[in-house]
């Protein structure tokens, strides 16, 4: 049987309360797997509590005794204590807490047949307090996989973009794109369109580096210098990927719809055009790693947490996905 662990994230986010919130929905019953939530069953009865959601907790204590959900029940496998349960304000006591309830998904998802990891909204802040080397989901996934190489990728129904380089800061963005770099993520996503997605000839749009795509060396050399010879080698394995293209007009309807997927230079180039069109209705997938994973597409959102205003459209997607990929 498919299963799905979900790690809430950041304990005084809205990550507890998605799951709270969905419990009490049609949803819940109707995406007809078991979602086994990973956290200390006294934050999520003090949260729905909060939250004035009369929900059952179901403590288990392997993901092997889960069953199919119940409308307002919540199978939970507790991993750590959480230090503070209060909501709205980051406390560093809760960072390890954050990170062990991850580490069990991730291994869950590793080392179980049928069995995929969505994860909530962390605050990497919080989480560096504890360990520093920690940049995100994305690589600690990667790290624990020990995967050579990982992709972002945020999809909704209207697009799917990825990142070539993930969270780092834009003054090291130049250095960090190589033509290596270049080839293994467009063969990453073209592999992962075709194997997650069921895209037979995935058609993937290039983005430049610099502002028109460098204007042929005017405005930077990197497009004439790394990526086209990438996009050239890629094409000689016969993956449909487009030569270099300038960033403010990538995004056109008319190329929306001659494409299936776009590989950005840095975070900032692509997000905001996803966040724009599909907030609150895109994830987060990890490619290139040998497990299902996906996000929701927001933060920890501390200013609502506890309130209800919380969108469960997000997790939702994101569990639906990880069923339907599984």
């Amino acid at each position: 049987m498919k299963k799905i662990v979900y790690s809430p994230g950041e304990p005084s986010g809205i990550g507890p309360d998605l799951i709270i919130q969905l419990c009490k929905t049609p949803f819940w019953e109707k995406i007809n797997v078991p979602v086994i939530c990973i956290a200390d069953p006294r934050l999520i009865k003090e949260r729905a509590k909060s939250l004035k959601k009369n929900i059952k907790i179901e403590l288990i204590q392997d993901i092997k005794e889960s069953h199919k959900n119940i409308s307002g029940t919540i199978q939970v496998v507790c991993i750590a204590k959480c230090s503070n349960t209060n909501f709205g304000k980051l406390y560093k006591s809760n960072a390890m807490y954050v990170l062990k309830n991850l580490d069990y998904g991730i291994n869950e998802a590793l080392n179980r047949e049928n069995v995929a990891l969505v994860t909530g909204p962390i605050s990497k802040e919080n989480v560096i307090s504890v360990k520093k080397d920690f940049s995100g989901h994305t690589e600690h996934i990667q790290k624990l996989t020990k995967s050579n190489d990982v992709l972002m990728l945020l999809g909704s129904s209207l697009l799917k973009v990825a990142i070539a380089t993930t969270h780092i800061p834009l003054k090291k963005v130049s250095k960090a794109i190589t033509k290596k770099l270049i080839i293994n993520k467009v063969t990453i996503l073209n592999n992962e369109l075709k194997s997650k997605f069921n895209i037979k000839t995935p058609r993937i749009k290039l983005l430049g580096l610099n502002p028109h795509a460098g204007e042929g060396g005017k405005i930077g050399t990197e497009e004439k210098d790394i990526l086209i010879p990438a996009v050239k080698e890629l094409k000689k394995k016969k993956i449909n990927v487009s030569m270099p293209l300038s960033a403010d007009t990538a995004f056109s309807k008319k190329l929306l719809k001659e494409t299936d997927a776009y590989l950005g230079m840095y975070h900032d180039q692509v997000l905001p055009v996803i966040k724009t069109l599909s907030f609150g209705s895109s994830i987060n997938i990890t490619l290139g790693v040998p497990i299902i994973r996906t996000s929701v597409d927001h933060g920890v959102a501390l200013d609502i947490a506890g309130s209800g205003k919380a969108d469960t459209s997000s997790l939702k997607e994101a569990l639906s996905t990880a069923k339907k990929i599984l």
